[in-house]
């Protein structure tokens, strides 16, 4: 048993490498081709779809220094943002439970905080928040990061607790347990894969929230900051490289909370004992 699951990881891996190389090829041969004169300025060398290889002699032309000192802001935001996020989630989660009567006024604050674009609430938190000094995490960029996943979190933390078996419940309530003792006992145990679902899905939320609040900020580093910059000086491979770097970076924190989610709740993975 061990050996075909071991098989089909092993397939499943060759084939997503495969699938890689065949995505890079087909973009490399439409940006060379038919994409190639699409933005281009008279006697520039670049247009809106320049090809990987473009991309990639830029990203080495910029340095590694020059992207870990945006990336690091960025990545110490979004962090900020993810911890502060789910944490209010999960505390209110739990407090919905412990008291049931707060259950109407904070999913509609969840609601609410989904429902607000990000895009039309950040510029009065940077009002409010102000700029932050030289160098330091952007307090608007960390509360959109905590506000894009919020809602993902509570509601799945919500329903995971629910979801608990009824009979394990009734039977801590006849050995005098409390709320706080079923709470403990069966529902966040049981609602641990659904946390950690929320949690994986948080990941590029959060740093897509550190990003656009970046975006007005008024942050002098970033990965938000360097993606403006290129497109206002029409830097276009440069966009593109940091716009991969980002989707790279939340892709290993989405995969990463993935793995701790599997070695946490082992009762969830499709293989059973062999």
């Amino acid at each position: 048993m061990g050996v075909i699951r071991g098989g089909s990881a092993g397939a499943g891996r060759a084939s997503g490498g495969m699938a890689v190389v065949a995505f890079v090829g087909l973009w490399w041969l439409a940006t060379a081709t038919v994409l190639a004169p699409v933005g281009r300025a008279p006697g520039g060398e670049t247009g809106t779809f320049p090809t990987p290889g473009q991309i990639a002699a830029k990203l080495v032309e910029d340095g590694a220094a020059f992207h870990w000192r945006n990336l690091s802001l960025t990545l110490a935001e979004a962090g900020q943002g993810y911890l502060w996020g789910n944490g209010i989630a999960l505390l209110l989660a739990a407090l919905v439970l412990l008291a049931p009567r707060a259950e109407g006024v904070i999913t509609q604050v969840a609601v609410v905080s989904y429902s607000v674009p990000t895009v039309a609430i950040g510029p009065v938190v940077a009002l409010v928040v102000g700029a932050p000094a030289t160098g330091e995490p952007s307090g608007t960029a960390v509360f959109l990061a905590a506000m894009s996943v919020f809602f993902t979190t509570l509601t799945g933390a919500l329903a995971g607790m629910r979801a608990a078996d009824r009979a394990s419940l009734d039977l801590v309530t006849v050995y005098g347990g409390t709320r706080w003792h079923r709470l403990v006992k069966v529902q966040v145990v049981a609602a641990l894969p659904s946390i950690m679902t929320a949690l994986r899905i948080a990941v590029p939320a959060a740093f897509l929230g550190a990003i656009i609040g970046e975006y007005v900020g008024q942050v002098d580093r970033g990965l938000g900051p360097v993606m403006v910059n290129a497109q206002q000086s029409l830097e276009v491979a440069r966009l593109w490289g940091v716009a991969l770097v980002s989707g790279l970076v939340a892709g290993v924190g989405y995969v990463v909370v993935g793995r701790l989610g599997h070695l946490l709740t082992p009762w969830t993975r499709d293989g059973r004992s062999s």
